[in-house]
């Protein structure tokens, strides 16, 4: 099955055809429609494809869609990607400032590399706090997360499994696991 690039291109061709031939836009949305089925293209792009056809030359008519500006998405690409989880593991008290500069992205798509792609966060406690915002299981559970990641990170021989890290850093969840 084509693509969809390919399919608007080759729909495209034939909005050509057709207007070549001196069919109308509606005329050429409904053939393309019983031709197409589900994937037909909508009325308002063929009637703005046939005024196009119609007011170029046709030699000089381009099917393809022309170059867009913009920047391009690198800041979320792997290799960055790789250099903000590398420095995190090298000095995990990096400031996401330092992480942009020496990375040359943004301090938005640090945080965003951070949190959602590599699924860390910040401790929610000190290791072995018992204070009362801690008590929160889910609090504990982003506590042990984090700890366990970074254990993960600086130890690889490490094998103790996640329910094993949560009993040993969240004692008041032992009775709960």
């Amino acid at each position: 099955m084509a693509t969809s690039n390919e399919l608007l291109i080759k729909q495209r061709s034939v909005i050509e055809f057709l207007a070549a031939e001196g069919c109308s836009a509606a005329n050429s949305h409904a053939r393309m429609k019983t031709v197409y089925g589900e994937m037909y293209i909508s009325d308002c792009a063929v009637r703005k494809w046939v005024r196009t056809f119609k007011g170029e030359d046709p030699r000089e008519t381009i099917l393809h869609d022309r170059k867009r500006s913009g920047r391009p998405l690198s800041a979320s690409d792997t290799a960055h990607r790789e250099k903000v989880d590398c420095m995190i593991r090298a000095n995990q008290r990096v400031k996401q400032k330092e992480i942009a500069d020496e990375v040359g992205i943004s301090k938005e798509r640090v945080h965003h590399t951070v949190t959602t792609v590599l699924g860390l966060q910040k401790s929610l406690c000190p290791l072995g706090s018992k204070k009362a915002h801690c008590r929160d299981e889910s609090a504990e559970t982003g506590h042990v997360y984090s700890t366990l990641r970074a254990l993960q990170c600086r130890r690889r021989s490490i094998s103790a499994t996640y329910s094993d890290w949560r009993r040993i850093l969240c004692p008041s969840l032992r009775s709960r696991i």
